[in-house]
């Protein structure tokens, strides 16, 4: 989603590399001859589909890659972007449908390079990833089975690397006033003035108060993770081997964009994913229930967890929808990309308020305990 700490400065942060410089970049520093080049869509950095051809060394099957180029702000942390990088690697080795950096000529997983022209050149983190085929879930018609598949997948991730991930950088995990991490849903009062005023804005602000009140004094009983921090519909592939199927049965292809990794807690994963699976579903308010069965069928939520998951939901829509809506007055002509989440997102926030925590929360546990009576049976 975004990985700046400062939303102000975006706007000045995010490159801008035409195709022609970006295929001389890929040449001079990773070698590789580019046969065609396309922009992919990016929220603050700048992303490449490339095709490479008649390289030494490239094997039949991974000539496609990513050319990821970080934004300014985010490159001046090479650590956090390294940590990220190797935990991609990490989670590849595990089983995990995760890319991997394509070495840079002198054995490296990134480098910094400068970027434009004229006087003040900013420096950006390039890193060359494999390309992972499959359809984003925004793409599909979602079903109950790709739900808990989601859910089940964000358990075993957040799980793998908080138990067996090791890197020396990796406090630089730990990142403070983070705006993405939703222990800072409070840090939003300083952009709603983005919403103007209006209906939104006023429950955007109960989120807060109340997110304030219930959810940062329990915050130390949440067991702590790494998280992801951002399995959208778009940063989520699948594939189907039945898709013509009445109801076809989806696997998780393909996980992207780490640039959100921070240290949270393992209800944090199950908050976003609940929150952005919502965004593609026509039973929004009936998703979490099978996003939260497959997460418990890993990591069962403890009793304040579980108490927490409405307003954490609600606070991940308020980070998505807050940000996009300032980002899209810094930035308008990306608005589409940034206010995707917003089409529909605004419609399940106002909803879930009108129907409550209580019906809610009922409602979610009860889909997620079906599961649990027929996984005992």
């Amino acid at each position: 989603m975004s990985s700046g700490n400062n939303c102000q400065s975006q706007a000045l942060t995010k490159p801008a590399l035409s195709e022609k410089e970006a295929t001389e970049l890929i040449d001079r520093v990773f070698g590789l001859k580019v046969s065609w080049i396309k922009p992919l869509p990016s929220y603050d950095d700048q992303n490449f589909h490339v095709s490479v051809s008649g390289n030494p060394g490239v094997s039949e099957g991974t000539d496609e890659y990513v050319l990821k180029i970080t934004n300014s702000e985010d490159s001046q942390e090479p650590d956090l972007i390294e940590v990220q990088t190797r935990a991609m690697m990490f989670l590849s080795a595990e089983g995990f449908p995760s890319a991997t950096p394509y070495l840079t000529k002198d054995g490296n997983i990134m480098s910094l390079e400068c970027g434009g022209t004229g006087p003040g050149k900013k420096k950006y983190v390039v890193r060359l990833l494999t390309y992972l085929p499959g359809t984003p879930v925004a793409k599909i018609a979602t079903n109950s089975q790709i739900f808990y598949e989601i859910g089940q997948m964000a358990a075993k991730l957040d799980k793998a690397l908080s138990e067996k991930f090791y890197h020396p950088s990796v406090k630089s995990l730990h990142r403070g006033q983070f705006i993405w991490n939703l222990a800072n849903v409070p840090l939003l009062e300083q952009y709603v003035y983005a919403l103007g005023q209006n209906k939104y804005r006023e429950v955007v602000e109960q989120v807060i108060e109340q997110f304030k009140g219930r959810v940062i004094p329990k915050l130390s009983s949440f067991r702590p993770c790494i998280n992801h921090g951002d399995l959208n519909d778009h940063n989520i592939l699948v594939d189907s081997n039945s898709a013509f199927l009445e109801k076809p049965q989806y696997k998780v292809s393909g996980i992207l964009d780490f640039s959100d990794m921070s240290y949270g807690c393992y209800v944090f994963e199950v908050a976003i994913a609940i929150m952005y699976m919502m965004i593609e579903s026509s039973d929004p308010l009936g998703v979490g229930g099978h996003v939260l069965a497959g997460f418990e069928s890993i990591l069962p939520l403890t009793e304040e967890e579980r108490a927490a998951l409405f307003l954490l939901v609600c606070g991940r829509f308020s980070q998505s929808l807050v940000i996009a809506a300032h980002t899209a007055l810094l930035y308008p002509e990306n608005k589409e990309y940034l206010t995707i989440t917003a089409r529909t997102g605004w419609r399940h926030l106002m909803r879930m308020f009108e129907v409550g925590r209580e019906a809610v929360e009922q409602t979610w546990f009860e889909t997620a305990s079906t599961y649990a009576n027929q996984g005992a049976a």
